[in-house]
């Protein structure tokens, strides 16, 4: 049985403010750092129960940056971010979901339309 799990190759900064993922298929993500920040999956930023994003964003500062990257296990990337944020824990699923590249656009239109 083949694991489709996403599996980044190389995790690094595309530029002071971006987050740059080689995957292992050899696609390259970039993400807008400020793009992340809001999309943190914390506790702190979703609220539990309802699964309603709580953090505003005027919350977040437009020049946020990461201040240094964790490799959670085999599954997961924990931002430390300039705001002094780390509570997110980001999974590689997640993130490869979340890249807005052209390729990935359409996939996940075909997708919709199929179902």
């Amino acid at each position: 049985m083949k694991d489709n799990r996403p599996i980044p190759k190389e995790i690094g900064r595309a530029n002071i403010h971006d987050l740059s993922i080689l995957w292992q298929d050899g696609h390259q993500s970039v993400y807008s750092a400020r793009y992340l920040r809001m999309r943190c999956p914390c506790a702190g930023c979703v609220d539990e129960w309802t699964g309603r994003r709580v953090l505003k964003s005027a919350d977040v500062s437009e020049d946020i940056s990461p201040s240094s990257l964790e490799v959670v296990g085999r599954y997961a990337l924990r931002v430390h971010w300039s705001d002094g944020h780390s509570h997110g824990i980001y999974t590689f699923e997640s993130l490869r979901n979340l890249c807005l590249c052209d390729a990935c656009k359409s996939s996940l239109q075909e997708f919709e339309h199929s179902t």
